[in-house]
């Protein structure tokens, strides 16, 4: 995560995330803390993600999603690159 946005705070909002114990807690949660369009974008970038990672092409998840080759990109670069996406798939996939 870019530096100049870690602080205290933002570290209390991760540990209340993983404090969460069910997904309606968790639905709870981002209905108080996200706008409507806030988690439509968040789960899109998540289905992007999960799409990627089975390989499919930038074409067919921008007619199945309607999201921009930028954002995909984006997502790729952080498949490619980071760590984040890969370990919750990761982890997802083994339930």
């Amino acid at each position: 995560m870019r530096k100049n946005i870690r602080d205290e705070n933002l570290d209390k909002l991760f540990e209340a995330i993983l404090s969460l114990e069910t997904v309606d807690e968790c639905y709870a949660l981002f209905d108080d803390l996200c706008t409507v369009n806030e988690l439509i974008a968040l789960k899109q970038r998540f289905l992007v993600a999960r799409m990627l990672s089975e390989g499919m092409i930038y074409s067919e998840i921008v007619e199945k999603t309607g999201v921009s080759t930028a954002t995909i990109s984006r997502i790729n670069r952080c498949l490619n690159y980071g760590e984040g996406y890969v370990t919750a798939l990761e982890r997802i996939n083994k339930k």
